[in-house]
């Protein structure tokens, strides 16, 4: 799938330099408890799925898209887990980009988990007592969307 066509625009223009998105993050949880996770094609890590949301565009309409184009599940999200800012992330090619990630608890509706995308190298289902290795950022996540508290997490800084 590559980058969205309105970021290849920006990234005509500003070349490698720091961008601020929007993206979204999703915890799949099924009725076994198991997660749905990606092992992203960019840097062979195993992640939550997720992705970037397109001008215009609502971010849980996002979640779901992102969760149907790169698995092949339909998801429902059930909830705001966490409002945070990722930290300045560099690809192998050189751009950097920091988010602002909303992260949803989802349920899965329908489909087969599947890489359905070429920004996947594989997918599938974790318990969470045995999950591959994550960044603990998205350990974070998954234990926020896991403990089953209905507000969400947010940071503040501020006095």
């Amino acid at each position: 799938m590559g980058i969205p066509a309105f970021l290849a625009d920006l990234r005509a223009v500003v070349g490698h330099r720091p961008l601020w998105l929007s993206g979204v993050s999703a915890v799949v949880v099924d009725e076994d408890g198991r997660v749905l996770l990606g092992r992203r094609a960019d840097n062979g890590r195993w992640a939550l799925i997720s992705g970037i949301i397109d001008p215009g565009e609502q971010p849980a309409d996002a979640v779901v898209r992102e969760c149907r184009e790169e698995t092949g599940v339909e998801v429902r999200p059930e909830r705001l887990v966490s409002v945070a800012v990722s930290p300045m992330i560099e690809y192998p090619n050189g751009d950097r980009t920091q988010y602002l990630d909303l992260v949803f608890r989802c349920r899965p509706l329908s489909g087969e988990a599947r890489v359905n995308d070429d920004e996947s190298l594989e997918v599938g289902w974790f318990h969470p007592d045995a999950l591959p290795e994550l960044e603990d950022r998205l350990l974070e996540h998954l234990a926020r969307a896991l403990a089953g508290k209905d507000e969400a997490h947010f940071e503040l800084t501020a006095p």
